[in-house]
């Protein structure tokens, strides 16, 4: 069917979207740093049928970036998907993070986002098509305490994504940005990312399985959809924020810092991927299973036939009257 490049494609959720588009058709390229993750996700796309190319690369490095795509297209062909996803954080008071630690968050997880939109955009755009799927967050647009980093990182993309969509725009260029806004997933994120809480952090509940995620992905793929947002609380969030922030603030005040930690010791020595990947296969899912939700009726509406023909009619209508806008303005 084509290809579809991920980055940070050894774990989480884009080791589980790296299944279903290997199991769709689509032969894969792997972007991340760990080679034991990298290597059991390409077993995992060769197994569903497609071809893998994994690609040993850290996504804030933009030659290393660049590099991971001309390999990828030489022995797979021309990209047609490209997914942003790799992800790093430091859970913790803003205070608490040293400045290192905060630059590097923003380096791996907005300007890695930056790296691999300007690898795809520079492939697909003289082709005249491709899809940039930018995996998002409702943290994009409600900052949590104890992930000021992440969150900062995650509100630059959405800036970065609504530029760059209206640069494609003004071109007239065939070539989509897309975002899928994502809810808490079980990921292995939580035990592996560096912490300096006291006790060992969860995603806030609801808690969703990364291959919810993964349907999102495909879908925002092959919809023209400006945004997905997945599950109800990525919906309350967003429109919580947009509604009633000043209530927000004193809410996740009193509640954002215990419903992001389990009762149980954090261990501060323990390796974490900040800098360096932790070794091993970290797999797609978390230490949540029992916690995290497999299905979600706000995403089967969401991506049932009748409502996508609905969105993407209603955002084509939105950017004719744009365009009218535009002209009636000049």
């Amino acid at each position: 069917m084509g290809v579809v490049v991920i980055t940070g494609a050894s774990a989480g959720i884009g080791r589980a979207s790296a299944r279903v588009f290997a199991e769709r058709g689509y032969d894969v390229g792997l972007i991340a740093r760990g080679s034991e993750g990298l290597t059991a996700a390409a077993k995992e796309v060769e197994l569903a049928g497609g071809r893998a190319v994994a690609v040993p690369a850290d996504v804030s490095d933009s030659s290393a970036v660049d590099e991971a795509a001309a390999r990828i297209e030489e022995e797979l062909g021309p990209i047609d998907v490209w997914i942003n996803d790799a992800m790093a954080t430091v859970f913790g008071s803003f205070l608490d993070l040293a400045p290192e630690e905060f630059r590097r968050v923003t380096e791996v997880t907005y300007l890695g986002y930056v790296n691999g939109t300007r690898a795809a955009l520079h492939r697909m755009v003289p082709r005249d098509r491709g899809v940039v799927v930018q995996i998002g967050s409702a943290l994009a647009f409600r900052g949590i305490p104890l992930q000021s980093a992440y969150c900062g990182a995650k509100h630059a993309i959405q800036g970065f994504t609504d530029s760059i969509r209206c640069e494609l725009l003004h071109d007239e260029s065939n070539v989509r940005i897309t975002e899928v806004q994502m809810p808490a997933v079980n990921t292995p994120q939580f035990r592996i990312q560096r912490s300096k809480l006291d006790q060992k952090a969860q995603p806030v509940p609801p808690i969703y399985q990364p291959e919810l995620a993964a349907e999102a992905i495909w879908h925002a793929a092959h919809h023209r959809r400006r945004q997905i947002w997945v599950g109800f609380p990525t919906v309350y969030t967003i429109l919580g924020e947009r509604l009633a922030a000043p209530l927000l603030d004193a809410f996740l005040g009193k509640t954002g810092f215990k419903s992001q930690q389990v009762d149980e010791p954090e261990q501060r020595d323990r390796p974490d991927n900040l800098y360096d990947p932790v070794p091993g296969d970290h797999g797609s899912h978390g230490a949540f299973d029992d916690k995290a939700k497999t299905a979600s009726r706000q995403l089967n509406f969401t991506l049932s036939p009748p409502v996508a023909r609905v969105a993407e009619t209603v955002d084509a209508l939105a950017n004719r009257a744009g365009r009218l806008l535009a002209r009636i303005a000049g």
